[in-house]
C-alpha cells in the first residue's frame, strides 16, 4: 500500500494505512465494498448522538440494533442487546416484529443473522468493509480443494468438518453439506466430541488455535495428533501419510487480535502486577493458553470478572474495547490488558458513530442500505450445520 510522506515534519498527513485502521478510508481492491450511497456525517458533528437517538426513535420497533462485545462504546450505547456473534444472531431471530436488523459487528456475523432470521427481516451492516481477517482466511474454493486433497489421500470418508462460528456463510454451507457442525468458543469441546463419535478425524476451520487448544487442553490429545493445513501450499503442505496419521487437521487461520498475545506478554504482566490472574480467550496461541491461569470465551470472561472478588487482579487477553468496558464496570477490581500494545479489532472499529447514524437515518427515510443477503442454497446448508450445533447436548 502506498504511504504518503512529507518533507515538512510539522505538517505530517495521516497515511492511507492509518486512515484505513481508523475506519476513515478504504482499500477498494481488497474490501467487499465501502462506498455509501450518501455522504457520511462528519465524526466531529456534535449532534451525532442526538441524530442517532432521533432516527432510532423514529424507527421504533421496526429496528433492532445488535452490538458485538468488541464494538466501540459510542456504538454500543445504541445497541438493544450486546453479546457474541451467535447470541446476537439468535436474539435477532427472536424478534420477528423487527423489520430491520442493524448488526454492529462484522460481515460473517450479519450473514449468520440473515440465515437465522425470517425472509421478512432485512439484515443491515453499517459498513460493508467491516470484515473478519480470520473468516477471510478460508475461501470456498480453498476448502473445496482441501477436500479433494483429503479424498486423494483416501481419508475424506473418515473426516467430519467442524467450523468455527467465525467463518463465512460459504464455509458454514460446506460444513453442513459434508455432515459437519458449527461451534462457538463456548461449545467447541462438545462439537469435537460429537464429531469424533461420527468419524476418526476432524477438519477444523478456520481458526487453528481454537481447534488445537480444544483438542489438546479439553480432549487430552497431543500436539502430534494435530497437523496444520496451509491452503497456500500444494496439498496443504502435508503428505498423505501425515494426513492419515492425524486426528485434527487444522486450517491455517487465526485471529489477528488474539494472535498478537505472547508468552512474553504473560511473563511481563506477572512481573508488573504481583498476584495477577491471567485470563485469555481460546483463540490465543497454544503456548499462551498453557501459560494462562484461566481460558474461556468472551461470555466466560465477562462472567468470571462479574463473579471475581473485590480487590482481585486480572490481566485479560482479548479485544481492547471489551477489556476497557470491563475495567470501567468493575472499579473494585484491577483489570489490565494483557499486552502493552494497543490491540483493537480494526475491522470491528470500522463500525463507528457516523456509519451508524447514516444507517439509521437512511432506514428512517425509507432507504434500505447495506443489506446482507445469503443465497438460498448457501443458507440451506449453512442452516443445517447451525441446527446440528443447536442439537448438541
Amino acid at each position: 500500500m502506498r504511504v504518503v510522506t512529507t518533507a515538512q515534519p510539522l505538517d505530517v498527513q495521516p497515511t492511507p494505512l492509518a486512515l484505513l485502521l481508523l475506519g476513515r478510508e478504504a482499500d477498494p481492491k481488497s474490501e467487499r465494498g465501502v462506498e455509501c450511497p450518501g455522504d457520511l456525517p462528519s465524526p466531529s458533528d456534535p449532534d451525532l448522538v442526538e441524530r442517532a437517538r432521533a432516527a432510532k426513535e423514529k424507527l421504533g420497533d421496526k429496528v433492532f440494533v445488535l452490538g458485538h462485545h468488541y464494538q466501540r462504546d459510542e456504538v454500543i450505547q445504541f445497541a438493544d442487546v450486546t453479546g457474541d456473534s451467535f447470541k446476537l444472531a439468535r436474539d435477532a431471530a427472536a424478534r420477528p416484529e423487527a423489520e430491520y436488523i442493524v448488526f454492529c459487528g462484522v460481515h460473517f456475523m450479519a450473514e449468520s443473522a440473515d440465515i437465522l432470521t425470517s425472509d421478512d427481516q432485512k439484515v443491515v451492516l453499517p459498513d460493508l468493509a467491516a470484515g473478519c481477517s480470520m473468516a477471510d482466511m478460508a475461501t470456498a474454493e480453498q476448502v473445496a480443494e482441501c477436500w479433494d486433497v483429503l479424498t486423494e489421500a483416501g481419508i475424506a470418508e473418515q473426516v467430519v468438518p467442524v467450523s468455527y462460528m467465525n467463518s463465512s456463510a460459504d464455509i458454514k454451507a460446506f460444513t453442513g453439506k459434508h455432515g459437519g457442525t458449527i461451534c462457538t468458543s463456548s461449545n467447541a469441546k462438545k462439537a469435537l466430541e460429537w464429531a469424533f463419535e461420527l468419524g476418526e478425524k476432524v477438519l477444523f476451520l478456520p481458526d487453528q488455535h481454537l481447534g488445537r487448544n480444544t483438542a489438546v487442553r479439553d480432549l487430552g490429545m497431543s500436539l502430534e495428533d494435530c497437523v496444520l493445513y496451509n491452503p497456500h501450499k500444494p496439498n496443504g503442505g502435508l503428505t498423505a501419510e501425515e494426513l492419515r496419521n492425524a486426528k485434527m487437521i487444522l486450517w491455517r487461520g487465526h485471529c489477528s487480535v488474539h494472535g498478537r498475545f505472547s508468552v512474553d506478554s504473560v511473563n511481563d504482566v506477572r512481573e508488573r502486577i504481583p498476584g495477577v490472574r491471567v485470563l485469555v480467550h481460546p483463540e490465543c496461541k497454544h503456548e499462551v493458553v498453557a501459560a494462562a491461569d484461566e481460558v474461556g470465551s468472551t461470555e466466560y470472561i465477562i462472567k468470571a470478572l462479574d463473579a471475581a472478588p473485590a480487590g482481585s487482579k486480572w490481566a485479560i487477553g482479548t479485544e481492547l474495547n471489551l477489556v476497557r468496558r470491563l475495567a470501567n464496570a468493575h472499579p473494585d477490581k484491577e483489570i489490565a490488558f494483557l499486552d502493552k500494545t494497543v490491540c483493537f479489532c480494526s475491522t470491528m472499529n470500522r463500525i463507528d458513530l457516523p456509519h451508524l447514524v447514516w444507517t439509521l437515518e437512511s432506514l428512517a427515510e425509507g432507504n434500505l442500505v447495506n443489506r446482507i443477503e445469503v443465497d438460498r442454497e448457501t443458507e440451506q446448508f449453512a442452516k443445517l450445520a447451525l441446527e446440528r450445533m443447536l442439537a448438541l447436548p
